[in-house]
């Protein structure tokens, strides 16, 4: 069969940030964060926005910690995870290669979960800290080799969660750390050829400590620390025989005054013979409302006069920044950006945020970033001009397992869901010739994991969760507003409500109808806003007569008002909702459950004109249906006329509709021990297009099982029989067919459970045949591929071949575009 090799290329990453105070760092042009069990590499600055540009694979758990280190002109990124181990990555030499990083050495001396890194770029020195109660120092080469220089065993035992390391005078080093006690610790090389010996503990917190910082503030050294006691404190190291200058946290003061006297009674004595330092209690920083995960000082160049500035993250949903005042030296907050929390114990069931886990200056500080704890990054840049901060689009993603995608039925939007408890919508921004992806909404904050989704029309989709039940949404107007107009979407003309809010104790999204001239409400009605460029929220109603959004909505806006309003909800299945699948013409619904009897693996059908089951229930299986797949439409009136299932019973099972217009759906063929393990995923084929007869409309369909292997079936007479076996590499977990039939060869996507994605070219109309093509491993995920459905409709701007949506256990979804 000669078939031209299809070529693939990324368009999109999503993945949420994970939960750590140390998961990430910024250096010029790059922000490297923890994903899941990836690092992900975004660059803020990027005028096109396109959002993560890669995601480096390697760890096998969680990432915990990543910093940037840059050496001799090269840019190192260092990363450790809850895998024990640390890992060092240097740009790929070979200009050919997809990924921007390549791992060049991984340490494996700790033993147990990393939590923290420092490094020292001058001297090339790095330092871990781990759950097993050690600190680590090492030195980096150019080779990208690192060398274990010292191991400290903290005492008293604790964990440490946060170190810093700073240059004194006379050739010395501190090192601080802290973590699951609630004082510092001073580390100090008084020399290049000692080791690291502790001088000083610093108490006075009354929790863990989770962030601690440096910075030169003239002849003098500014400690900050953050604790989970709500407060910060900041110590001062001052060199004992240097001019003595005001401690009130400014720099490029040299008069010469009276030291005032410390909060602390007692001062430490740290440093070498030649150059001693008195360390001292500065001040006690107090205006956060909840744990304080990370305090950063902005960055300062050599030539800077300015004095340090602090950034603190916190629970509380707000970013705050510390200067201290020129007259009288008290530290004040002269800003606050975030939220302000108006309900108490709120939770992201709610809508909540759940606090803001990391904050990140920019290096020229003039931005921040803040990592939620919906794993989604908001940016602030500072306005000159109006002395204010302004919000700037973010990035986005799931921060769990992706457990299913559905494109809406034009192509216009992206549904996603998975374990975190959320339902996501992508969509193209598109303006001025530029074109990127982002995240549109978040229709379903739920209290179950959702297992399954799919789009019934362009304006509905129902989702299926651990809760036993389906539930079905209706878009809004707000969003079908903004889908308009930025995406060039037809709007909806009629029928929508205008948005939804969530009750604070409840998990329905109820319909908020808001008339035209509605401005007296008592402002417990959430509307959806998007802040425009200038910063200033603007309503999406298109009755207002207010301007347009022009540009994708931020997180807090994300997260609370972008729900879109419950329809209905479906009972009948007595476990977890393990499949659903809605034919291609909108008015019928399949769904099944997990299942270990025949009783309960049964497949429910609902009608979606009045939303009532169609009896009776199809039994076919034993044991949990894992996949199901309406036929696609062919000639009129064809589509979704067959229904195939599979499940863990290794059985697949071909329903078809007794007559033309019933719901009544009877099994027509079936196979029993169809794979020799569980059968995972199955797909229809699309019918030839006219007058080619070759293919019958809905008699070829894909499985893809555990036990390594695809099979294509064709159903006729009432039998089915395998055209082809594809063997894989590994467990076969999706299949997805494209809808598009090229000279009686079928286009066919596999996806596997080591995280590989095969494209089948596959050849029906005469003798059976394929062909297939891995996509590079670099576009894949490196997790197991949970789902694949290939963009219907037209294509987006730029886009020569097929685009095609992964999601994965990797916490990402990416959109490939798949070319000849």
């Amino acid at each position: 069969m000669n078939a031209k090799a299809p070529a693939a290329s990324l368009r999109y990453i999503a993945a949420g940030g994970h939960r750590h105070p140390s998961a990430a760092d910024w250096a010029p042009g790059l922000i490297a964060f923890g994903a899941g069990k990836n690092i992900a590499l975004w660059n803020p600055e990027d005028a096109r926005q396109n959002g993560i540009a890669a995601l480096l694979a390697g760890h096998t758990d969680v990432v915990n910690v990543v910093r940037i280190h840059d050496l001799d002109g090269q840019r190192f990124i260092i990363s450790g995870g809850a895998d024990k181990t640390v890992r060092i990555w240097k740009p790929t030499k070979d200009d050919s290669s997809l990924a921007p990083y390549e791992q060049s050495c991984c340490l494996v001396e700790h033993q147990s979960s990393i939590n923290t890194i420092s490094v020292f770029p001058h001297l090339g020195l790095f330092v871990t800290g781990a759950a097993d109660s050690t600190v680590k120092i090492w030195t980096l080469t150019e080779e990208s080799g690192a060398k274990l220089i010292q191991s400290i065993s903290l005492q008293p035992r604790y964990l440490p969660l946060c170190t810093a390391l700073v240059p004194l005078a006379g050739g010395a080093i501190a090192l601080a750390v802290a973590g699951t006690s609630s004082s510092v610790q001073l580390y100090v090389r008084p020399e290049a050829s000692a080791e690291y010996v502790l001088q000083a503990t610093l108490t006075g917190h009354e929790g863990w400590i989770r962030s601690l910082d440096f910075v030169q503030d003239g002849e003098s050294v500014l400690l900050a620390s953050a604790s989970q006691d709500k407060y910060i404190r900041l110590w001062r190291l001052q060199r004992e025989e240097a001019t003595p200058v005001l401690t009130n946290g400014t720099s490029g003061t040299s008069e010469p005054a009276v030291i005032k006297k410390s909060l602390s009674n007692k001062a430490h004595q740290v440093g070498n013979p030649d150059a001693k330092y008195s360390v001292t209690f500065e001040a006690l920083l107090i205006g956060h409302e909840d744990w304080i995960y990370t305090a950063r000082w902005a960055p300062q160049s050599s030539t800077s006069k300015d004095p340090p500035t602090l950034l603190s993250a916190s629970a509380d949903n707000s970013l705050a920044i510390w200067t201290a005042d020129e007259a009288s030296g008290v530290w004040v907050c002269n800003a606050r950006l975030g939220e302000f929390s108006a309900q108490k114990g709120s939770t992201t069931a709610t809508g909540s945020t759940g606090g803001f886990w990391i904050g990140l200056w920019q290096p020229d500080g003039h931005s921040v970033v803040s990592l939620s704890r919906t794993g989604s990054w908001r940016r602030w840049v500072f306005d000159v001009a109006r002395e204010t901060w302004e919000q700037r689009v973010g990035i986005s993603g799931h921060t769990q397992e992706v457990q299913g995608l559905a494109w809406a039925p034009d192509g216009s939007y992206l549904l996603t869901t998975g374990s975190d408890q959320t339902t996501r919508l992508f969509a193209e921004w598109k303006r001025e010739g530029l074109q990127s992806w982002h995240e549109f909404a978040r229709p379903q904050i739920h209290g179950y994991d959702l297992n399954c989704i799919d789009t019934i029309s362009n304006n509905q989709f129902i989702s299926g969760a651990d809760e036993k039940l389906l539930r079905v949404f209706n878009k809004p107007r707000a969003l079908d507003t903004l889908l308009s107009t930025l995406s060039g979407t037809q709007p909806t003309v009629d029928g929508l409500a205008e948005t939804a809010n969530i009750p604070v104790l409840g998990l329905s999204n109820k319909a908020v109808p808001v008339t035209p001239n509605d401005d007296d409400n008592d402002g417990d009605e959430q509307k959806l806003t998007t802040n425009t460029t200038d910063g200033e929220p603007r309503s999406t109603n298109p009755t207002s007569t207010t301007p347009l959004p022009t540009q994708p909505p931020h997180e807090d806006h994300l997260a609370r008002q972008t729900l879109w309003p419950e329809h209905e909800k479906l009972y009948g299945h007595g476990h977890e909702i393990s499949a659903v699948a809605c034919s291609p013409d909108g008015k019928l619904v399949a769904t099944a459950c997990k299942a270990s009897s025949v009783e309960h693996a049964v497949i429910r059908l609902y009608e979606t004109r009045g939303w009532r089951e169609v009896r009776p229930a199809l039994s076919a299986h034993g044991l949990t249906v894992i996949g199901l797949a309406f036929s696609s439409g062919g000639e009129e009136g064809q589509g979704g006329r067959s229904l195939v299932s599979v499940g863990r019973d290794r059985r697949w099972t071909v329903f078809q509709r007794d007559e033309e217009g019933s719901g009544q759906f009877k099994p027509v063929a079936w196979r029993e021990k169809a794979h020799a393990r569980m059968i995972l995923g199955c797909a229809w084929a699309p019918p030839p297009p006219p007058p080619s007869t070759t293919i019958g409309v809905g008699h070829v369909f894909a499985t893809a099982g555990r036990d390594k292997c695809v099979k294509i079936w064709k159903v006729a007479g009432g039998s089915g029989e395998c055209m082809l076996s594809v063997p894989l590499a590994a467990t076969g977990t999706a299949v997805a067919f494209s809808s598009i039939v090229r000279e009686g060869r079928l286009r066919l996507a596999v996806g596997t459970e080591d995280g590989g994605i095969l494209v089948l070219t596959v050849e029906v109309s005469g003798e059976p045949a394929f062909r297939a093509w891995p996509v590079a491993r670099a576009l894949c995920p490196s997790g197991s591929v949970s789902c694949l459905r290939w963009r219907p409709g037209s294509r987006g701007e730029g886009v020569e071949g097929e685009e095609l949506a992964v999601g994965s256990e990797d916490h990402s979804v990416r959109i490939l575009e798949v070319r000849e």
